[in-house]
């Protein structure tokens, strides 16, 4: 059985991918933004092995969730789950001048990947929506143009895409794939959502665990458990690395290749 630690699993879909990990006898390790959180989490889980706690849309408690995440065992398996929705209505800025949507989005799911011992699988959650980028990483921060609360997550979602295939590429030893849920009616997709969510957290958790050969794989990107593609531009050697070198320079975390 595998250790996996899940970003963003006090609700939603990472709470039902950590339910369903437990119940097939892996332990499983939560994260909540707050101690608030964290206590919720606790008790609609208490079989978690731990709760990491940290905001992750600062850089200070990215680094923070991180070094709670290395005094614990290695996991085996990583969920980049944490994100927020495509419902921003403004460009709301951290404490770091960076816009929240991106910070938590892009830039957390790279500096925990950086700085957390590194596992042998990496699960990132990217969206149906990732397709709607533009495949180029010009004005990420939206300095330049009016703010777009759906694209901004678009763009993030892609970011998503391109980290996983720039550590698959990387780092051949670790498992890094990507996937899309589906649009389902979490807090996060909203009630109108029509896809299934009973089958939302499964790929998730089926690709953390590591157990089925089809699993066996990286750089790929699902969809209910099943290749599909990704955004092509996703593929482009030169766009991952230009996002992992813009990364590293708003965060200060340098990626180890």
């Amino acid at each position: 059985m595998s250790r996996i630690l899940i970003t963003g699993s006090t609700d939603g879909l990472g709470l039902m991918a950590a339910r369903l990990l437990v119940a097939k006898g892996h332990q499983v390790i939560l994260h909540a933004r707050n101690a608030a959180r964290a206590d919720d989490a606790r008790r609609a889980l208490p079989q978690a092995e731990a709760v990491l706690v940290g905001d992750l849309s600062t850089l200070a408690q990215m680094r923070a969730v991180a070094e709670q995440a290395n005094r614990l065992p290695v996991a085996d398996a990583v969920i980049h789950n944490a994100a927020l929705g495509y419902r921003e209505r403004r460009r709301r800025l951290t404490s770091d001048g960076l816009p929240e949507l991106f910070a938590v989005n892009t830039l957390a799911p790279y500096v925990l990947t950086s700085l957390i011992a590194r596992p042998k699988r990496l699960v990132y959650l990217s969206s149906l929506l990732h397709r709607k980028a533009e495949g180029t990483l010009e004005d990420a921060l939206w300095e330049r143009r009016e703010w777009d609360g759906a694209q901004a997550y678009a763009e993030t979602k892609f970011h998503d895409v391109l980290l996983a295939f720039a550590v698959a590429r990387l780092w051949p030893e670790v498992q890094a794939n990507a996937l899309e849920p589906g649009w389902v009616a979490t807090r996060m997709g909203g009630p109108g959502a029509t896809d299934d969510l009973d089958q939302a957290h499964r790929t998730q958790a089926w690709l953390a665990a590591g157990v089925d050969p089809a699993t066996q794989v990286t750089g790929r990107y699902f969809y209910h458990a099943e290749q599909t593609q990704a955004l092509p531009a996703a593929h482009d050697v030169g766009v991952q690395d230009a996002l992992l070198a813009l990364c590293a320079r708003l965060s200060g975390v340098a990626f180890l290749r």
